[in-house]
């Protein structure tokens, strides 16, 4: 007779959830054998010291976490364990997105669906600005568009931008030869993201759209399909012709302010700019950390968030950048001070009283 205590594997199943044809399948597995099998009839039973086990190899399957990683993960320890778990949703999350690229490429290829040429780019010089316009973009689920790309294709010049509605980040390309057909979309960002290390390492890519999405054809490597993304990109232009005239303008060294901001971090870093030249502070410092810097137009201090400040000057082209301020509630411009084909424009925060 089982002991007392125990619970035959209908009673089980109830209270933890797994049918009695999966505690059967996870038994002979190895990962959950019944307490007790009944020598003569065969009936399993459970202890109630198993229902935790049970429930969290429920829960990982749910996950469709396979049977080894799940074996792991219950016999490891809470650290170890989260380890592996953010490792198969790594895992999970790549393979999706692979799935969803290889499906995008296989409905454009299919028959009738026309493919129009664009222009033709230098592939590294491409890659660079994905990667440094793609730094304004935000993963916002009520506005996906706001993590893609606006691709705009006019004249001479192939455009890109991004925003998260508190970042503007923009760069203008000029294509090898002449452009082949104007075009404006706006491009998964994620998908950009992951043909990046292709399209460096291709000396022209092709630019061709779709009516889903956008192809960048490279020669001796596969074609990369973005899909474009549904609503209505925010009116940026419109932004940035109601800007205020610039009143104060600072050259720094790139190189100097980067160091100062990644020194000084904290919630808040507010910049004081005066004749003298520029200093970063914190709420809580004094004097702050002072930066040589060239500087016209008025006295003025402005205050940021990291988040909005520092991918804009990492991404600045050169060893200097410039700040073009309008007043402490205007968006600042930031820029290479030698090349103007990267622009990003930031909006600060309101200064803290101890700013």
């Amino acid at each position: 007779m089982p002991n007392s205590e125990l619970m035959p594997i209908g009673i089980f199943a109830q209270r933890t959830g797994l049918t009695s044809s999966a505690l059967r399948f996870y038994a002979d597995s190895g990962l959950l054998p019944p307490a007790e099998v009944d020598p003569v009839s065969g009936y399993r039973y459970y202890s109630a010291d198993q229902v935790a086990r049970a429930t969290g190899l429920r829960r990982l399957r749910g996950i469709a976490m396979p049977l080894t990683t799940v074996e792991a993960v219950l016999d490891a320890t809470p650290e170890e364990a989260s380890r592996l778990i953010d490792e198969h949703v790594a895992k999970v999350l790549e393979d999706a997105a692979a799935v969803r690229r290889k499906a995008a490429s296989i409905k454009a290829s299919l028959a009738g669906v026309p493919s129009l040429p664009v222009a033709v780019l230098k592939g590294p010089v491409l890659a660079d600005a994905i990667e440094q316009v793609l730094t304004a973009t935000a993963r916002d689920p009520g506005t996906p568009v706001l993590g893609g790309l606006r691709v705009e294709v006019t004249g001479e010049a192939v455009t890109l931008t991004a925003t998260d509605r508190f970042r503007l980040s923009t760069r203008t390309l000029v294509p090898v030869g002449p452009v082949v057909t104007a075009w404006a979309a706006t491009v998964d960002g994620d998908e950009l993201r992951a043909a990046v290390a292709e399209v460096r390492r291709s000396v022209l890519v092709r630019v061709e759209a779709t009516p889903h999405g956008m192809w960048l054809r490279m020669a001796d490597r596969e074609d990369r399909h973005c899909r474009l993304l549904a609503g209505e990109f925010p009116d940026h232009r419109l932004m940035l012709a109601s800007l205020p005239e610039v009143t104060t303008r600072v050259t720094v060294s790139k190189g100097l302010l980067l160091r100062a901001l990644e020194d000084h971090l904290s919630e808040r870093i507010s910049l004081r700019v005066t004749r003298r030249g520029l200093t970063v502070r914190t709420a809580d410092e004094h004097p702050g950390f002072p930066l040589p810097a060239t500087v016209t137009g008025r006295h003025l201090q402005i205050a940021f968030e990291p988040v909005a400040l520092h991918p804009a000057v990492s991404t600045a082209i050169g060893p200097d950048v410039m700040l073009d301020l309008r007043g402490f509630d205007q968006p600042v411009t930031i820029r290479s001070a030698g090349r103007g084909d990267l622009t990003t424009w930031a909006m600060p925060v309101s200064p803290t009283p101890s700013a």
